[in-house]
């Protein structure tokens, strides 16, 4: 029983480290991000197109592009699903509501 316990508390140790690791991975790409990246980012995790984005920040749709592909660059992202996951791994909260 005793053997059983500290076997299941090592197993859970494990998994503990690995979801650490990860998150302290996608900190440390999230960091890369300059401010205006971080409000991009904000932007299309709500689902937002790069229209409504631009609007929001005041920017040219093509610079919304720009940044939006240097987000998945940074970010080591293939798609917004992708950059989703890691805000709810940063804790990072969508802006609005998409239009």
């Amino acid at each position: 029983m005793l053997i059983d316990a500290v076997a299941r508390a090592i197993a859970r140790d494990s998994e503990n480290r690995v979801v650490r690791a990860r998150q302290e991975d996608v900190r440390t790409r999230y960091s890369r991000l300059t401010p205006r990246e971080r409000e991009v980012f904000a932007h299309l995790i709500s689902g937002q197109l790069n229209k409504q984005v631009g609007f929001d920040l005041g920017i040219s749709e093509r610079t919304t592009k720009i940044h939006r592909r240097q987000v998945l660059e940074k970010m080591e992202a293939d798609s917004i699903a992708d950059l989703v996951r890691m805000a709810s791994d940063l804790g990072i909260a969508a802006v609005g509501k998409v239009r």
